[in-house]
């Protein structure tokens, strides 16, 4: 299926100083999952059917075994400063960061645990490299980055944050199955992706 091209004029025109945070609220008809990311406006392809899997694999994962002062988020904004407001695929936060009437469009990097990102070919750089530089200067603890294997299977790559550097460190390459104590004791069996 081929999309028309859209007209050039209906093209959101960046001020001066780049968007803030704060714009992409006030922003008419951005497309879903819209990032900004060093001020500029970042859309996002469609994801590839792996992508959708491993995320729900996570999540699920995730949701059984995350304590109760925790929670779980799929693709939410996160606030990370004036200029970066991004949407890991990915979240877990501190319960006091969600409100009881669950209206938020975004969240306070202060309140994030852990930040993941499934890499697609069309993000690689940014969840490879510019996301997880952000996440860490934000001070978010734990990062996962999710790449594809052999066949379906994922393999997470840990990280966790080095306070005096303010950048993460490898903690562990988990291939077919995510066995973790930290942020919080995790058992997730990537090879029942196979099942899905």
């Amino acid at each position: 299926m081929t999309a028309e091209p859209l007209p050039t004029s209906s093209w959101p025109v960046p001020p001066p100083d780049g968007y803030t945070a704060d714009d992409l609220d006030r922003i008419p008809d951005l497309p879903p999952h819209t990032e900004l990311i060093d001020g500029s406006l970042v859309f996002v392809s469609p994801q590839k059917y792996f992508h959708s899997l491993a995320m729900f694999l996570l999540e699920r994962g995730l949701h059984e075994t995350v304590p109760g002062g925790l929670r779980v988020c799929r693709e939410m904004a996160v606030v990370l400063d004036r200029r970066n407001r991004v949407e890991p695929d990915l979240s877990v936060l501190r319960a006091e960061g969600v409100t009881e009437e669950a209206e938020e469009t975004g969240f306070r990097a202060e309140d994030v645990v852990l930040a993941a990102e499934v890499v697609s070919p069309d993000s690689e750089e940014r969840d490879r490299k510019r996301k997880p530089q952000l996440y860490a200067e934000a001070g978010i603890p734990h990062f996962w980055r999710i790449e594809k294997g052999t066949g379906r299977r994922p393999v997470v790559y840990v990280f966790e944050l080095e306070p005096a550097t303010r950048g993460y460190v490898p903690t562990g390459i988990h291939h077919d199955r995510l066995k973790l104590t930290v942020p919080f004791d995790i058992d997730i069996d990537l090879t029942a992706i196979e099942r899905l």
